[in-house]
């Protein structure tokens, strides 16, 4: 990451607000060639830096209980549990961090699951799994993919794609829409032909289905980039402490900020969680002394460091693939 210039960060920057655009759109947003744009592209994608998905909207298959679970691990075990949380299908995200836990995760369960089973038997027969604590999420505030936009500045905003409401019902998408998903799961980027040739439909049937799928908000396109690649110095989860009665005023406050990843009200021991993105260590200190400190209702908050994300949207993420395989080897 520290060869990357301030065009590769452009190009990834753009990449993770329009995942789809083309290289010529990309190339006009950042004022270089498109010949430039496509070959630096290729090279961040085969180091590793960004990996783009389309994903259905989490509920697609029906209702889900979400939980985000901390978790200790014995001295030395913490890529290697974080692998095989990682393997686990219904587990959507996995990340290591510093403070009181090691690994944070959340898991995805559909609700006619035996939670004792997901929660208790699997994860504490990880070899080095130790304690761990589970918080039911209950409403989602914010989920937000603009953190990286002063990197390209004012013009961001128009480059980026919407992202609707779901507006249709749970449990729709029939089996040509779910082939279509499949074929876009692993590569984002596949052209229309690509992936009408795979599922057996023509071209205009491929983004047909797709277009309506984005529209509904039963599908997204995500880029999944390290903050560090774009000269982010630190990725911060938190858990507040919250008046009760303030809570929705809270998190309503904290939503505006434009590095506030995520803010999820949540059954525990905090009442929210809050991810947060900051260019610097300066900026996590105005973040903790200003606007935390500012914000009426919130009584105490802990923290941790992501020192390294495994796993984002179900999807193993790159940057992180050759350390985790290394340690489920040894």
């Amino acid at each position: 990451m520290e060869d990357l210039d301030d065009l590769d960060r452009k190009i990834l920057a753009a990449l993770h607000v329009n995942g789809r655009a083309s290289w010529t759109d990309i190339a006009q947003l950042i004022g270089t060639s498109t010949t430039t744009v496509a070959r630096r592209a290729q090279h961040l994608f085969g180091a590793g830096l960004a990996r783009v998905a389309v994903l259905p909207h989490l509920e697609h298959e029906g209702p889900v209980h979400v939980f985000l679970v901390r978790l200790t691990c014995a001295p030395g075990s913490q890529l290697r549990v974080a692998g095989l949380l990682a393997a686990n299908p219904d587990i959507r995200y996995v990340t290591i961090v510093t403070g009181g836990y090691d690994i944070v995760f959340e898991l995805v369960a559909p609700k006619h699951r035996d939670l004792y089973s997901m929660l208790v038997d699997f994860v504490h027969t990880i070899p080095g799994a130790q304690q761990s604590n589970a918080d039911l999420v209950l409403h989602t505030y914010k989920v937000s993919y603009d953190w990286s936009a002063p990197v390209l500045g004012p013009q961001a905003a128009a480059f980026a794609t919407p992202r609707p409401l779901h507006t249709c019902e749970r449990g729709h998408l029939d089996d040509v829409d779910r082939e279509v998903l499949a074929a876009l799961r692993d590569d984002g980027r596949a052209g229309f032909q690509s992936v009408g040739r795979r599922v057996g439909i023509s071209e205009s049937t491929a983004r047909r289905r797709l277009e309506a799928m984005l529209d509904r908000g039963c599908a997204s396109v995500t880029t999944f980039i390290p903050a560090a690649a774009l000269g982010y110095e630190a990725e911060i989860l938190f858990w507040l402490s919250v008046e009760p009665s303030m809570q929705d005023s809270v998190a309503e406050r904290l939503s505006g900020e434009r590095g506030v990843r995520m803010i999820a009200s949540v059954l525990g021991q905090a009442s929210l969680i809050c991810e947060v993105i900051v260019p610097t260590t300066a900026d996590l200190h105005h973040f903790t002394s200003r606007t935390l400190a500012s914000v009426p209702g919130i009584q105490s908050w802990t923290a941790g460091v992501q020192v390294l994300t495994v796993k984002r949207g179900f999807l193993m993420v790159p940057w992180a693939e050759n350390r985790i395989a290394a340690a489920l080897v040894d």
